[in-house]
């Protein structure tokens, strides 16, 4: 039998999400569902491919709790691991950095994705941007 070497709990738990990420061809966004999910990271499918270190914004909604409506949270985050499943199916491990709860009505774009719009998907945006 396995031992779990990770430092935080791991729930199997399919919550649907939006991933957005950029690279040198511009900006994606992908519908997906997360397979397992940590205080620290997600592990989910996406349609393509994606860099071990891109930047990550997920949206991911979670279940309503005590009859209250569906709560949306937005995270930063990294790719740290990408294992390639099919042509169109790639399982990633992204590591969550920062977190934010949405309010209802909220727009989820981030000021990344506005930048890269006002710069036209330009490929010489600095790190921190």
């Amino acid at each position: 039998m396995a031992m779990e070497r990770r430092a935080t709990r791991r729930f199997r738990i399919k919550l649907p999400m939006t991933v957005r990420w950029t690279n040198l061809l511009g900006n994606w966004e992908a519908h997906a569902e997360s397979e397992n999910i940590t205080s620290r990271g997600v592990y989910f499918f996406l349609p393509a491919e994606i860099e071990n270190g891109s930047s990550v914004e997920l949206v991911i909604v979670m279940p309503p709790i005590a009859l209250a409506e569906r709560v949306r949270v937005r995270c930063q985050g990294r790719v740290r691991r990408t294992e390639i499943e099919d042509m169109d199916r790639v399982g990633v491990v992204a590591g969550i950095e920062r977190y934010q709860f949405l309010r209802k009505g909220e727009k989820t774009g981030s000021k990344v994705s506005k930048i890269l719009a006002k710069r036209g998907n330009q490929s010489d945006l600095t790190q921190r941007e």
